[in-house]
């Protein structure tokens, strides 16, 4: 069965785990510190505090930022559950928006018809790794005073108009988790350009404890310590740091296979009548995932799946879900497209033969 993701790791990131095991310093440290210092010449910004998830790094963003209860934020249902649940965390209410068909990215147009004297912030979703239409989601917050907090997980390494996803803007996101271009194993990020912010998620991701990053830095404790906000335990650890310090320098070869691929799906599937493909860029996109609209999109999956090939839906809206049901809203974009969205496999060592073989399947399940 070809999976639809799969973690690329070896030797080499064993190797960097080993290093922490025999420090004897398992949890945040030196390691962090340097996968932070990467990330920051990597992306080119100011502040990157790591975190254990990409889940946590957007709820302790919203936080920091003092979303509360009573507060509205606006975010794609079209995601995944991580981005509305840290929404729900801090009380705020959801306000659930639609998306565009080519992109599947949050419409700007539906988000101004959702603005209230409520709305405190907009959660826009880097769907895939397509960058969203962020000068217009900017010029929307500027005029209503809107705080925004990208949900970058799709979009490790993308860019918007040649700048990389947070290297501008008020605050991004990222994950690292194990199916992400690069993976930690598990963890996240959070970029900022907003100092005050900044010194929030430091202190909160670890119980909101002063004085305590830069001591576990240097591999020590500070025992005399004050908890100055509320906080959570939310830092990243030496092992997922040392995991992503090794995964960090393959970014390139891990980029430029992810093209290749992509680009040899599009070839091969296009002129299927059937088959509907999204809006691309490879020239600033870092595809995490690839997506097709497919007629019979149940039957294809089925079908894909008696033959070898396991696929995927990212995701079933989340105004859909039971949880999320007292949300009341109608999104016609989201909810004729999500019947049709099917994720194909895309990971490093998916092979040339594998792709083509795909097609084939598909091309001889609707002939």
């Amino acid at each position: 069965m070809i999976p639809v993701a799969k973690p690329f790791v070896g030797e080499e990131e064993l190797e960097e785990v080993r290093k922490v095991f025999q420090s004897g310093w398992l949890g945040m440290g030196a390691w962090v510190k340097q996968f932070e210092d990467q990330l920051k010449n990597f992306i080119g910004t100011k502040y990157v505090i790591a975190t254990n998830t990409g889940t946590s790094a957007i709820h302790l963003a919203l936080v920091s930022c003092g979303i509360k209860s009573g507060d509205e934020v606006i975010v794609p249902s079209l995601t995944f559950a991580a981005t509305i649940q840290a929404i729900v965390a801090t009380g705020a209410d959801v306000v659930f928006c639609d998306v565009q068909p080519d992109t599947l990215n949050i419409d700007p147009k539906d988000i101004k018809k959702r603005i209230t004297s409520k709305t405190k912030a907009i959660v826009p979703v880097h769907y895939r790794g397509y960058p969203c239409d962020m000068e217009e989601i900017e010029k929307i917050a500027e005029e209503n005073g809107l705080r925004i907090i990208e949900d970058a997980a799709h979009a490790f390494g993308s860019k918007y108009r040649g700048k990389k996803i947070g290297s501008f803007g008020d605050i991004t996101c990222f994950s690292f988790d194990p199916i992400k271009i690069i993976t930690c194993g598990e963890g996240g990020a959070i970029i900022t350009v907003d100092e005050n912010v900044a010194k929030l998620v430091e202190k909160g991701r670890i119980l909101g404890i002063s004085r305590d990053t830069w001591s576990r830095y240097k591999h020590e404790r500070s025992w005399f310590y004050d908890v100055e906000t509320a906080g959570f335990r939310y830092h990243m650890s030496n092992i997922n740091a040392a995991i992503g310090i090794v995964q960090l320098k393959k970014f390139d070869e891990f980029l430029k296979r992810r093209l290749a691929i992509v680009r040899k799906y599009d070839e091969n599937l296009k002129d299927i009548k059937c088959i509907t493909l999204l809006k691309t860029d490879y020239e600033s996109m870092a595809p995490f995932c690839y997506i097709i609209r497919a007629e019979k999109r149940d039957d294809l999956m089925a079908y894909l799946k008696e033959n070898g090939v396991d696929t995927g839906i990212h995701y079933i809206p989340n105004h859909l879900q039971s949880y999320f049901s007292k949300y009341k809203v109608s999104l016609s974009v989201t909810e004729k497209i999500w019947n049709e969205i099917l994720t194909l496999p895309l990971y490093y060592g998916l092979e040339d033969e594998q792709v083509l073989m795909i097609c084939d399947r598909i091309k001889h399940f609707y002939s």
